[in-house]
């Protein structure tokens, strides 16, 4: 699909659409995507994760652009839900447990501006709690909560090895689980 002349695509709303009526999108950044993917496999109403890239400047970027920190992209989780199962609220909540929002553009050892963290939100509702939950949570932290609020801009999913990557084992074959409710600590590693 041809862009028009001098217009970005990469810029774009995420126009997807999830799979059912009645579910909705919702794109999270928390530093490394393939624990945050698990973390979210696990929540019940969680009914499909993908990892990818959004909120950058190149279209169709992939992991080595990406990793540069010249695309300007984050590596996002986007979930489909089903809210009448799993309150967008309740997907807030796992966003915040998982990583620390007062490190600007890193998450432990990862460091760059694709790890930083972010809410890109599909709809107003989602916009407006996740500023309540962002007034909320920096009441709990003495520094600055750096999370960015934003729309969600178009979704690149990552190369296929990084579907569901820690559930496949990763590099060490070491599977974790991804099942409903699960609570075994994740392990993150390459």
């Amino acid at each position: 699909m041809a862009s028009d002349e001098g217009k970005n695509p990469a810029l774009d709303p995420d126009t997807d659409s999830p799979g059912k009526p009645g579910h909705q999108f919702a794109q999270f950044a928390a530093g490394c995507f393939w624990g945050v993917e698990l973390a979210f496999q696990r929540l019940e109403g969680i009914v499909k994760t993908e990892v990818g890239y959004s909120q950058g400047q190149i279209h169709n970027p992939n992991y080595n652009q990406v990793c540069t920190g010249t695309t300007k992209h984050a590596e996002v989780i986007r979930v489909e839900f089903d809210p009448s199962v799993c309150p967008y609220t309740n997907l807030l909540a796992l966003f915040w447990s998982r990583h620390d929002p007062t490190t600007l553009n890193r998450q432990g050892g990862d460091v760059g501006s694709q790890y930083r963290s972010g809410i890109y939100f599909y709809n107003e509702e989602q916009a407006r709690l996740a500023k309540e939950s962002l007034d909320e949570k920096q009441k709990n932290f003495k520094n600055k909560i750096v999370t960015e609020v934003l729309p969600a801009k178009r979704f690149y999913r990552a190369e296929e090895y990084h579907q569901q990557y820690l559930e496949k084992g990763g590099r060490q074959g070491s599977k974790q689980s991804a099942a409903k409710g699960c609570n075994d600590p994740i392990r993150c590693y390459g």
